[in-house]
């Protein structure tokens, strides 16, 4: 009987390391859920109504999408070569000053791009370390923009 308890020990100890591996790897790494050209779509949107942001000076903007779970930060500049975020990490944590900084996707010096101006939007899972019952304030593109608590 005491192989087959030494096999029991192996299998319980094989699964819990599987299980850290795999908890890990469905941690949110700070890296973007999603990005895509223009405009997040706000929940008001979804129910009938439309809601542009107010930016005449092109300033980055951040918004709560799904009450919380994930924030879209929206940039404008050249459709051609959108800025997109790359990483989000906590600055402050919650209760010390809830910010973020968004690092973005460095593009060459020398691309061509085009001169317009559009909107790109980078969506990133919310840290675990900041909360959506404080204002955030979020560091991006020589920016800071606060998202009101939601």
């Amino acid at each position: 009987m005491a192989p087959s308890i030494g096999f029991r020990r192996a299998g319980f100890a094989a699964v819990a390391v599987a299980s850290v591996f795999l908890f890990t790897a469905c941690a949110a790494s700070g890296s973007p859920a999603e990005h895509y050209p223009g405009l997040p779509v706000s929940e008001h949107e979804e129910e009938g109504g439309h809601e542009e942001p107010e930016n005449e000076e092109g300033e980055p903007v951040a918004a709560w999408v799904g009450q919380g779970a994930q924030l879209a930060v929206t940039i404008w500049g050249s459709s051609s070569c959108p800025q997109v975020g790359r990483n989000i990490r906590v600055v402050e944590p919650a209760g010390e000053g809830n910010t973020v900084a968004i690092d973005l996707v460095e593009r060459p010096e020398d691309e061509v791009c085009t001169m317009d101006f559009a909107p790109h939007t980078t969506v990133f899972w919310t840290p675990v370390d900041v909360t959506t019952t404080e204002p955030l304030k979020v560091q991006v593109a020589d920016s800071t923009v606060t998202v009101p608590v939601k």
